[in-house]
């Protein structure tokens, strides 16, 4: 078994999960701590292959690269906000359920020109947010990218190391057995 390896991809997992979730925190991305929670890491081996797999919700990946919108025209002083994102809207609007019930929980509310809240409830203002998200999109927040990022600049080298050290330990344990 490679041990040193095994501990090294421990580490690269964990280092991701704790920086991602840091990031959605930070970002003010964390309202529900549904996709909080669901970030983790498993790490497999069989006949020492081993596979590290980032786990989360799928709207993850949405909020992670960003979603570019249908038309930005179709809303006042619309513009872009998904960028280079792989992900588009075409025709179909993303879900008013949840568009509602994060309203709720960030407690947004309909002010008029002075500012004084009016009337409106939150299926209202779902109904306004899709929209907008539909013809604008989702800006990128890299929650995700960035720490996977400086994950594999900081520990591909370390994979490298454990990796011979386990290699090393392997040759010398053939040795000692050859011997006896």
């Amino acid at each position: 078994m490679l041990k040193e390896l095994s501990e090294e991809f421990r580490k690269f997992g964990k280092y991701v999960v704790q920086q991602s979730r840091t990031n959605l925190t930070k970002g003010g991305d964390n309202v529900s701590k549904q996709l909080y929670n669901s970030i983790k890491y498993e790490l497999t081996s069989k006949n020492d292959v081993y596979n590290l797999s980032l786990i989360m919700e799928d709207y993850g990946m949405f909020l992670d690269k960003g979603v570019r919108g249908a038309n930005p025209s179709l809303v006042k002083n619309g513009k872009q906000k998904g960028g280079n994102s792989p992900y588009s809207y075409k025709s179909k609007m993303p879900p008013m359920a949840d568009i509602r019930t994060w309203a709720k929980m960030r407690n947004i509310r309909l002010r008029d020109e002075k500012g004084r809240f009016k009337k409106g409830n939150y299926t209202t203002i779902a109904f306004i947010l899709q929209k907008r998200i539909f013809a604008q999109g989702i800006r990128p927040t890299m929650f995700f990218t960035k720490p996977f990022q400086r994950a594999l600049k900081i520990y591909v080298p370390l994979l490298q190391d454990a990796y011979a050290e386990d290699i090393e330990q392997i040759i010398e344990d053939n040795i000692k057995t050859a011997k006896n």
